[in-house]
């Protein structure tokens, strides 16, 4: 299948799966994306943790965690992205679903993240605890660690109805040869890895194998852990940005993401509540086209 066919024939699909949603009490109005392996939707933006939410025991910033937190929700949010690798944000999490009163919006996405067979067990149960949650919905083998062993685990755990949905990560354009053979061979629920308007290589491989596969695709590092949005600063946006609805750099670089048929959520990490709900924002209005990514993606190499 070639790249122009498959966004071709996938964007109605895409198109299909901008709906409203409600979460914690408040009207809010994402585009909706289904995960492939069951229909449930989710919005086309969540949350992601890395280093932002690794604060710590320090109890003010952990508060103003749990603000972006409430913003998030708020917006309409359900996707909360973490792992051990993360420091602090476990707990810091769990400290914000406390405070929040336990949003039932939430959708649990976390990984098992050790070279040790044995210890992964031990490892969930404690990510578990940390978030204070039943069971998470979503477990994903980070970086591929370790992956015969966990990716078991994980597949038993989720026949057992212990998990709800399983994937595998990956970040920064590693291992994509070894990540599209577990693809392919694997079967997994959800796949993560970097995609943004200059890290493009997903696009020939990773993205088309999802959409054949049936598998939800979480973006990571959408802003290059900000370094693009800061890279921008200051730089003007398109006249036409506002036949997509972009009102900033980052509502920009969202929609290129989240407007790839095959992308179902992109998990930007902030620690301030409005950016939460700009980037919460972004997941609304119009879309743009296959003409119009080409176009912002030109636009933004071009200056």
């Amino acid at each position: 299948m070639t790249r122009r066919r498959f966004v071709q024939g996938a964007a109605a699909t895409a198109a299909a799966g901008l709906l409203p949603v409600a979460a914690f009490g408040q009207p809010a109005s994402p585009a909706m994306r289904p995960i492939p392996s069951t229909g449930e939707t989710i919005p086309a933006v969540g949350l992601g943790s890395w280093v932002t939410f690794n604060v710590g025991d320090d109890p003010e910033l952990r508060d103003e965690c749990a603000g972006v937190m409430g913003a998030f929700f708020e917006a309409g949010g359900r996707l909360i992205d973490s792992s051990p690798m993360y420091g602090s944000s476990q707990p810091v999490i769990g400290h914000g679903l406390d405070k929040l009163g336990r949003p039932p919006a939430l959708f649990a996405a976390d990984k098992v993240w050790t070279s040790s067979a044995g210890d992964g067990p031990a490892q969930i149960e404690r990510s578990r605890r940390f978030w204070g949650v039943e069971r998470f919905d979503l477990l994903q083998v980070h970086n591929l660690l370790a992956w015969e062993a966990h990716l078991p685990l994980l597949l038993e755990m989720k026949a057992a109805g212990k998990l709800r949905y399983v994937g595998i990560t990956t970040s920064e354009g590693r291992r994509h040869d070894l990540f599209e053979q577990v693809m392919r061979s694997q079967p997994l629920d959800f796949v993560q890895f970097t995609y943004n308007i200059v890290d493009r290589e997903a696009e020939e491989r990773l993205l088309p194998l999802a959409a054949e596969r049936g598998m939800a695709v979480i973006v990571n590092r959408p802003f290059q852990r900000g370094a693009l949005t800061q890279e921008l600063e200051g730089k003007p946006l398109p006249g036409w940005a506002a036949e997509i609805g972009a009102t900033g750099w980052a509502p920009f670089l969202l929609k290129f993401i989240i407007s790839h048929p095959a992308v179902t959520v992109a998990i930007p990490a902030t620690s301030r509540a409005d950016h939460v709900r700009e980037n919460l924002a972004a997941a609304s209005g119009p879309m743009p086209d296959t003409a119009q990514r080409e176009r912002m993606a030109a636009y933004v190499r071009d200056l």
